[in-house]
């Protein structure tokens, strides 16, 4: 019983002096501060291990990967940028790599933003790499995009492509009986017109009925934001519109022409494009501006007069026409 307490005791002595000794034969993790850290796509444990090293985040990448080989998992580590901070120890620093818990980060498209703003987005980013031409417009569906460190802007682009292609083949396969359109592009290209002239996000099918209306009578359109669009391929104008860019002969203005324009003149969001396929069904054929943001509908030009006259006369109390 005495050798066997004795015994007892040497083991408990020999795994508290391993507890020490093995820390230090591994070497540690040096992390000072929050730093992200890339996995390229394709390393291996002992490349990341040397980097890890180079940057000063462990003490030793021999022991980082010895330790890994004998004491970690079998589980790969994966790609993507990670953040590294003062409390991991190597073996959070492993887990973290073969779990995929890599820093997220987004761009958004917010609804209605035309190609070359998308286009000022993506190049103001500068954790993307790679140069760009302004995407077609109407080709981008708007919404929030993850990216890594270092990712090409052409890969952003074609994620954004491929969803629009995505929705709008779907929608376009439900679209409602006798619509205005006559084809999935001819879609965008009205939903663009809805998205920029619904002034709150409930109009949209009300709006795409008003514009579906239009096209069925062979009315002009006389949508302002495609007056513009020619001006500054989308980005706001900046004062009013003048009478000559009204008058002007171009593949887009609807004050001078019937039908639909030659292209989008803006990225349309879901709800325009399905509220273009399946508008609101009544006799609206004008709108102005109600002046809570949102528009007063009318069936005839008498009613429409009215409308623009109680416009004129908010705007006249606000001081905003001389």
């Amino acid at each position: 019983m005495k050798r066997l307490g004795l015994l007892l005791v040497a083991l408990a002595l020999l795994a508290a002096a391993a507890f020490l000794v093995v820390p230090s034969f591994f070497g540690e993790a040096t992390i000072e501060e929050e730093t992200p850290f890339m996995v390229r796509s394709g390393s291996s444990l002992s490349s990341v291990a040397a980097d890890l090293e180079e940057q000063g985040l462990v003490s030793s990448a021999d022991g980082f990967l010895l330790r890994a080989r004998l004491l970690g998992s079998d589980d790969p580590i994966q790609a993507g940028e990670f953040l590294l901070t003062p409390q991991m120890s190597q073996a959070n620093i492993l887990t973290a790599f073969q779990s995929g818990d890599v820093i997220r980060r987004f761009v958004t498209v917010p609804e209605g933003m035309p190609s070359i703003l998308v286009w000022e987005r993506l190049m103001a980013q500068d954790l993307l790499t790679g140069e760009i031409e302004v995407p077609e417009e109407g080709s981008l569906l708007p919404d929030t995009y993850a990216f890594e460190r270092g990712q090409d802007r052409a890969e952003i682009v074609a994620q954004m492509q491929e969803a629009m292609d995505t929705f709008l083949a779907e929608a376009w396969a439900n679209r409602a009986d006798d619509i205005a359109v006559d084809s999935p592009e001819e879609a965008v290209t009205l939903a663009s017109i809805v998205e920029k002239e619904s002034g709150v996000p409930e109009e949209r099918p009300t709006v795409a009925g008003l514009y579906s209306n239009r096209l069925g009578e062979g009315m002009m359109l006389q949508a302002d934001p495609t007056i513009i669009y020619p001006i500054t391929r989308g980005k706001p104008l900046g004062r009013r519109i003048l009478r000559s860019e009204i008058d002007a002969v171009n593949a887009y203005n609807t004050y001078s022409m019937t039908g639909l324009p030659e292209g989008p003149i803006t990225n349309p969001g879901r709800q325009s494009i399905l509220a273009v396929l399946d508008p609101e069904d009544h006799d609206y054929l004008y709108m102005v501006a109600d002046g809570t943001g949102g528009h007063e509908f009318n069936a005839t030009l008498a009613e429409h007069n009215e409308a623009v006259a109680r416009w004129f006369a908010i705007r006249r109390k606000r001081g905003e026409l001389d």
